[in-house]
């Protein structure tokens, strides 16, 4: 049998290790595994603050304290750098979002047994959490779970006997056969909410569904039964705000976790591209950098595939009367080439999750004096990191941002810098 081990830092995926190997989850550094597998809680760990923690899979660092945690979201960031060996010249102090600021959740509602479940999955399975509490959320999504559960409920019951008919089912046997994706964003008018995967008919739901989000003050209630989005309540047309200019939003739309997280983001590319004349903002979405950027002496190429995403922008720059041109372009697909990169003094680049390797790669060739790099995987930004080390950048800057509290999800910016 093992012996008493102390853990000794907090892998990659949230586990304790120690000197030997051995994984603990739920482990902070400090804590002695023994060697029934139990831990003897050390100076780091504290008591998770949601009664859900263990089972939800939402969060997987909860018994860390606020020291240890920064110190996760750090290491995650400068490990990916040294791991290819890129030589960052200089790793700020990490950024961490407080609780209850999350802006943006998905969430799953399911019903089983006659009862309707609305939460995250567990940990490594299918089943349901049925959240009483999130303090990740914004209070006003938590504050929505239980009238939305009732709605759906209704919608459900509804749903259900429209397939089965008159009399061939009970409640309990319709319930089960309803499932949803709930999608969650904070604009400026409201909580959008989204509901993906249920089909209703009828005069009886459509009432249903207006009262609620006109009892909960909803920005915009949209159903997606499997031929995309369709506005059930819109009062007015939903915005976001993004650096002092409202944007249109799109149903499904992307928005940055946090706002606090989003403002450390944009702050570092207003610093790194200060005296920038001509920036290219590639894989920019509805302008979260762009709007930052853009000014009387900086002009901004916001380039976007997803089409609604490219229009909201487009739209909300000749309002503002910005000096944006927003092209509709998949970078992926045809990525801008050298010679039209070499039109633009730096690039900004905030790619999806799988990086932006053959869009780096054209980078690299290019003449651009300076490239401002932010991801939300560290992997991925590293491997495309090193084509830029090796084409002749030098990693000036790197700030890790820690969005996603208690999570294992971590992001960062980046500055590059070419050498003469």
């Amino acid at each position: 049998m093992s012996e008493a081990e102390t853990i000794l830092r907090v892998a990659a995926k949230g586990d304790g290790v120690t000197a030997s190997g051995r994984f603990a989850w739920g482990a902070a550094p400090g804590d002695v595994l023994r060697e029934d597998g139990t831990l003897e809680w050390g100076p780091h760990h504290v008591a998770p603050p949601c009664r859900h923690f263990g089972r939800c899979g939402g969060c997987q660092l909860q018994q860390l304290d606020e020291e240890t945690l920064a110190q996760f979201v750090e290491s995650r960031v400068a490990n990916a750098s040294s791991a290819q060996e890129l030589g960052a010249q200089h790793v700020a102090p990490p950024h961490l979002s407080p609780a209850g600021g999350r802006r943006r959740a998905s969430l799953r509602a399911e019903s089983s047994a006659g009862r309707l479940v609305i939460g995250f999955r567990e940990a490594k399975s299918h089943r349901l959490v049925e959240l009483a509490e999130c303090p990740v959320l914004v209070p006003a999504f938590v504050a929505l779970l239980a009238p939305l559960r009732k709605l759906l409920i209704q919608l459900g019951k509804g749903a259900a006997g429209k397939k089965g008919g008159p009399g061939k089912r009970d409640d309990r046997h319709a319930q089960a056969r309803m499932a949803a994706d709930i999608e969650l964003t904070l604009c400026e008018q409201g909580v959008d909410l989204g509901i993906k995967g249920l089909s209703v008919e009828g005069l009886a739901a459509t009432e249903a569904m207006l009262d609620f989000a006109r009892a909960q003050g909803l920005a915009r209630l949209t159903l997606d039964g499997g031929y995309g989005p369709e506005t059930v309540w819109e009062p007015e047309p939903a915005t976001v705000n993004l650096s002092g200019v409202s944007v249109p939003f799109p149903p499904g739309g992307f928005l940055q976790a946090t706002a606090d997280g989003e403002a450390a983001l944009v702050g570092a590319a207003k610093e790194w591209l200060a005296g920038a004349a001509t920036v290219a903002d590639l894989f920019s979405g509805l302008g979260t950098f762009a709007f930052a950027l853009a000014g009387p002496d900086t002009k901004v190429l916001a380039a976007e595939a997803a089409r609604d995403a490219h229009l909201a922008c487009k739209t909300a720059a000749g309002r503002a009367q910005l000096p944006i041109f927003a092209a509709h372009r998949d970078l992926f697909r045809n990525p801008l080439q050298p010679d039209e990169l070499n039109r633009f003094a730096a690039v900004l680049l905030d790619p999806p999750r799988a990086g932006a390797r053959e869009q780096v790669q054209c980078i690299a060739q290019s003449t651009v004096a300076r490239v401002v790099y932010v991801s939300c995987n560290p992997s991925s930004w590293s491997r495309d990191a090193a084509v830029l080390v090796e084409a002749g950048f030098r990693l000036a800057d790197l700030r890790p941002v820690g969005q996603f509290r208690w999570s294992t999800h971590v992001e960062l910016a980046s500055l590059f810098v070419r050498e003469a």
